[in-house]
């Protein structure tokens, strides 16, 4: 938690394969106003990887939300990056009256909207890879030319890979059952809809589709990738 803990409750989720570290950027620019809470989803960063959990979706947002009630909190508006917003999606569906309020970074709205070459790594173990090998496994999450800092590449080097695969599937899964448009304009929350222009994972022009949830706002950001909270705090922000 970072910020004052009387001020506005802002619940941050991070997309796949990254961890609460991927919202560190940002931290400056938000917790001036706002409570800020983030949270390593189930499997990611300090977060426990049981045997047998489940990954779906709504089972990460469900746990998303008893993390705001243990620490007291009854509203927030709730952003999410990449399949992050899938799991901001599936809180606001299941506890209305928790989300106030709705920021997507950069997620799909239907799987037709992915345009990845998925890579395969094959029976290589992520800690026999070099620095650069890695960097452009993680190349896609980010625009064309982007250095990705060191620390999120050590920190992909520790990712598991059955966990990566689970929730891939997940999300897929989630969005195969029920487009996010088609879900969110049926809630009645107030959206947000972020996305850097030159996305490599996600066909920016789907951004529209999030119109038909009635009052949503869009906002393109030229110049920014996958990754706009980490490519470019301050516009994100």
């Amino acid at each position: 938690q970072d910020g004052p803990r009387d001020a506005p409750a802002l619940l941050l989720i991070h997309g796949t394969a990254a961890s609460l570290r991927s919202w560190e950027p940002m931290l400056p620019l938000l917790a001036g106003s706002h409570r800020v809470i983030r949270v390593d989803l189930l499997g990611c960063g300090k977060s426990a990887r049981p045997d047998g959990a489940s990954y779906a979706v709504p089972d990460q947002a469900c746990r998303a939300g008893e993390a705001l009630d243990r620490l007291g909190v009854s509203r927030a508006v709730v952003v999410g990056h990449s399949s992050g917003g899938a799991v901001a999606a599936a809180l606001a569906e299941q506890r209305p009256g928790l989300v106030t309020a709705l920021a997507l970074i950069n997620t799909g709205p239907r799987m037709a909207a992915y345009i990845a070459n998925e890579t395969a790594i094959g029976p290589t173990r992520l800690t026999d890879l070099t620095d650069e090998q890695l960097r452009q496994l993680m190349s896609q999450a980010f625009s064309p030319g982007y250095v990705i800092p060191q620390p999120f590449v050590d920190e992909a080097r520790g990712m598991n890979l059955r966990v990566y695969a689970a929730t891939s599937q997940a999300v897929r899964a989630y969005l195969e059952e029920r487009a996010l448009p088609e879900r969110l304009a049926v809630l009645g929350k107030p959206l947000l809809v972020i996305f850097g222009q030159d996305d490599l994972r996600w066909r920016s022009s789907s951004a529209a589709e999030y119109r038909v949830v009635p009052g949503a706002a869009i906002e393109m950001l030229p110049g920014a990738g996958h990754s706009p909270n980490l490519e470019d705090p301050p516009r994100t922000a």
